[in-house]
């Protein structure tokens, strides 16, 4: 068999899973002797180290590890930094660089290695574990990172970004309308207004009708349990200011004059400006909004039942018209938060340090006293007031979920407005609208998660019966959730049949590539047919990470039309699907009633087992770092959209390496390869785009399993996208990228060197040997997207990038100025500085 022909059928298979139908370059490497670091000699002589000292900066991934893991010493010391997030060296290269050469343990021609570890800034103490209720949030940011490559400027792109920041808007709303139908209806409305329900629950204690006291009558009942809600808010407040002050706080290296940080702001990169990873004013203004709506939400739950009982016949007209007062104070406060939210745009050009108005930070104050105020109101006696049926304003979750369903359609027509307008667009998820349908799948969540407890609690307090059946002794929430639980169980079905899908095409393109599996092996006469499935299985199942867009769009379709049923079903029949089918076929009302129960059951288990994640996560470290992962994805953009979605900790780990490698080459003139795993890549990337010419010019890129076009540069095309990282290499030609065919997460950039060289280097051989040698006698293990630095590619990339940085590089402080001509090849160190780049 042809070693070329297998490669080539391969990549076709390969690219079955591939959208985007981009070539290429799969030969596999062999890995040549790794290049001599041309400044390696110098000073030899004398019995130094070189002048030249160079430094690689490791970078971990999702989930983190440890620094004695990176650097591969189990003897490691903190350089710079904190328990959040550090710096850290092997303890016998600390001072490295004032020390002769033959103090040290290591070969002199290596770079010091240092390692960044950040992985607490996500996984770090038990108060990680409440921030998996805030997953919807997470994913309504996402959604504000996901538009469209539009040149920048667009009319299009402002409209974009206030769609879904008010969309995140609806998602407090209605978390705190959740809380308000937990705590408000089920509990104080229905179930202490009922004395079958709160007979033997002495818990109810002096809200139970049964003990007709002070507090008892049903206004009472509503305010003191609102103190949930309250807390709830409270709760949110607290957990976005607090990590508000730990990770929006980090601020940009300061400017070198003369740099390219002088050119106008529209002609840079997005991720070069100085401002991007700096949003801790607009943080701040969209945490006073949505802070303001969580307490004004839980006021108008107030005003509705209050006022519903003030127009009965005989009712106080003086309490009516204190309502109406109250109520246009309510709505006048939410219009505040609602033009606060639109109008908060980010800054990114420059650091955002303007002092908020008084009007912006007094707003939660104002909700607040508003809320006290409604308190007063709903909790002043009124003869003859009973509680029975849903409480007053139940339809709250329709309106949401219409406006919600409205705004989805408004994103999905405005992004295809930008796509339109965007250039080199092919590979990108979903064509252009994946912030639309991210943002369709965070209001599902949202519904998912508040519908679930209420289905839950309801199941608590209705002794066993389904919410909403006609035999159960509470009206039970409001109709459109048991419709909205009803769906769950065909959407299930949906992804289940997804799944299996996906199976038959892993099998379908692990038959195609297994007779193609030897031949990329050199000396293999007789390979071993279960080892080459087994390559050829985790081949085909890496490749089902460019299904997702088809994945996702597939959901994201379903869910809206399911949801759109739902809401049709509650309102037309008013009923709960088991009893608006009564009088249909035998059949369709058993199905009817059996996607009832099962859906207010899986919503009620999905609500258990994330609080009994959220204690696992409380208690045990390791359990807390595997949820970590999660954020490690969905938390690398900052708060633009959401003010109480988990922190971004690339605000604190971008400024972090950008100081360093800036102080680093500042202080030694030395060259530094900034080495990036996964994650870590993205961050990488990051940190160098902040860079000024200077200090890019002594850095070279090395990155390893990186998502950085696989993944963010087609769901983020607008920061990651073609453009974004063609405009990165040309800045910064010393980058090197390693990958493989067996890894889920990483793969190529597809760009090219200016001197026509591939920044990709791979397919990487993985495993690196087919079978037993005498160099391997055990077999190979398949590294997948792990230990790409067992590969010897990995030592020959980066000496590769050193050798690259090597010309030009300026003397140590203290060494005599050498006055030479340039080389072949090279240019003066001043040029190098105003271009920008390493080398031309």
């Amino acid at each position: 068999m042809q070693r070329s022909g297998g490669q080539e059928r391969i990549r076709d298979a390969h690219r079955r899973t591939d959208n985007g139908g981009s070539t290429v370059d799969i030969t596999y490497r062999s890995a040549p002797a790794a290049t001599t670091d041309p400044g390696g000699d110098e000073g030899a002589a004398a019995g130094h180290r070189p002048r030249r000292i160079a430094l690689e900066l490791l970078v971990h991934g999702v989930g983190g590890t440890t620094p004695a893991e990176m650097l591969d010493d189990p003897r490691v010391v903190r350089v710079t930094g904190d328990d959040t997030a550090a710096i850290y060296r092997c303890a016998t290269d600390a001072g490295a660089e004032e020390r002769p050469v033959d103090e040290r343990e290591s070969d002199p021609e290596e770079p010091v290695r240092e390692a960044y570890c950040w992985s607490n800034l996500t996984s770090g103490n038990g108060s990680r574990a409440l921030w998996l209720i805030l997953l919807p949030f997470m994913v309504a940011n996402l959604a504000h990172w996901m538009r469209p490559a539009a040149p920048r400027g667009h009319p299009a792109q402002r409209l974009y970004d206030v769609l879904v920041r008010i969309l995140a808007l609806t998602l407090t709303v209605l978390l705190a309308a959740g809380a308000c139908e937990v705590a408000l209806d089920l509990l104080a409305w229905q179930c202490a207004g009922s004395l079958s329900c709160s007979a033997d629950r002495s818990w109810l204690g002096f809200l139970s009708t049964a003990h007709d006291g002070w507090w008892s009558l049903p206004g009472r009942r509503l305010v003191v349990a609102s103190a949930f809600p309250l807390l709830l808010v409270g709760l949110l407040w607290w957990l976005s200011h607090r990590t508000w002050s730990a990770y929006e706080s980090a601020s940009p290296p300061p400017r070198r004059p003369g740099t390219s940080r002088d050119t106008p702001p529209s002609e840079r990169p997005t991720l070069c400006l100085d401002g991007f990873w700096y949003g801790r004013r607009v943080v701040a203004r969209l945490r006073s909004a949505h802070a303001a709506a969580g307490l004004l939400t839980i006021a108008t739950a107030l005003l509705l039942t209050a006022h519903d009982a003030d127009g009965r016949p005989g009712a106080d007209v003086w309490l009516r018209w204190t309502g109406y007062v109250l109520a246009a104070l309510v709505a006048a406060l939410a219009v505040l938060s609602v033009v606060i939210v639109c109008r908060t745009a980010r800054s990114e050009a420059e650091p955002d340090v303007e002092t908020d108005r008084p009007i912006v930070r007094w707003l939660p104050y104002a909700a607040l006293g508003a809320l006290a105020l409604t308190a007063v109101h709903t909790a002043w006696a009124r003869p003859g007031w009973t509680s029975a049926g849903h409480l007053p304003g139940d339809g709250t979750f329709a309106v949401l979920a219409v406006l919600q369903g409205a705004l989805v359609v408004g994103l999905l027509l405005t992004a295809g407005v930008l796509q339109r307008a965007a250039r080199g667009t092919e590979r990108t998820a979903l064509a252009g609208l994946a912030g639309a349908s991210v943002a369709l799948l965070a209001c599902a969540l949202g519904g998912v998660l508040t519908g679930g407890v209420a289905q839950r609690t309801a199941d608590w307090l209705d002794r066993g019966a389904t919410p909403g059946d006609a035999h159960a002794p509470m009206a039970g929430p409001p109709v459109l959730l048991s419709w909205q639980a009803s769906v769950i169980p065909v959407l299930l079905i949906v992804v289940l049949l997804l799944v299996v899908a996906a199976g038959f095409q892993v099998l379908a393109v692990r038959r195609e590539v297994v007779p193609d599996i030897p031949g990329l092996y050199e000396d293999e006469e007789k390979p071993d047919a279960q080892r080459t499935k087994g390559i050829a299985g985790t081949i085909a199942r890496a490749g089902l990470t460019d299904r997702a867009p088809v994945l996702i769009g597939v959901i994201t379709a379903v869910t809206f039309v399911l949801g759109t049923g739902a809401v049709l079903g509650a309102r037309l029949t008013g009923l709960p699907p088991g009893r608006a089918l009564d009088g249909a076929p035998a059949f369709v009302d058993a199905v009817a009633e059996t996607a009832q129960a099962l859906g207010s059951w899986l919503m009620g288990a999905g609500v258990v087992l994330l609080l009994a994640m959220g204690r696992r996560a409380y208690k045990d470290a390791s359990a807390r770092r595997t949820i970590g992962i999660l954020w490690d994805v969905g938390t690398f953009w900052p708060r633009a959209a959401h003010p109480f979605a988990p922190p971004c900790y690339a605000e604190r780990a971008v400024p972090d390496l950008t100081w360093r490698m800036a102080t680093w080459t500042e202080t030694h003139d030395g060259r530094l390869v900034l080495s990036g795993h996964s994650q870590g890549s993205v961050l990488a990337a990051a940190a160098v785009w902040q860079l000024d010419p200077v200090t890019r010019s002594r850095v070279a890129l090395l990155t390893y399993g990186s998502p950085l076009e696989r993944l963010y540069g087609r769901w983020f095309p607008a920061f990651f996208g073609p453009a974004a990282l063609t405009g990165l290499h040309r800045e910064m030609d010393a980058w090197r990228n390693l990958w493989r065919f067996t890894d889920p997460i990483g793969g190529p950039v597809r760009l090219t060197c200016e001197d026509g060289a591939a920044i990709d280097r791979g397919p990487l051989r993985d495993p690196l040997v087919f079978g037993r040698t005498l160099q391997h006698p055990l077999p190979a293990q398949t590294l997948g997207h792990g230990d790409y630095q067992a590969d010897p590619e990995f030592v020959t990339a980066r000496a590769e990038l050193l050798a690259h940085l090597a010309p030009g590089i300026p003397q140590q402080p203290g060494e005599p100025e050498a006055e030479r001509d340039p080389g072949p090849g090279e240019r003066p160190a001043a040029s190098q500085g105003s271009a920008g780049r390493s080398s031309e």
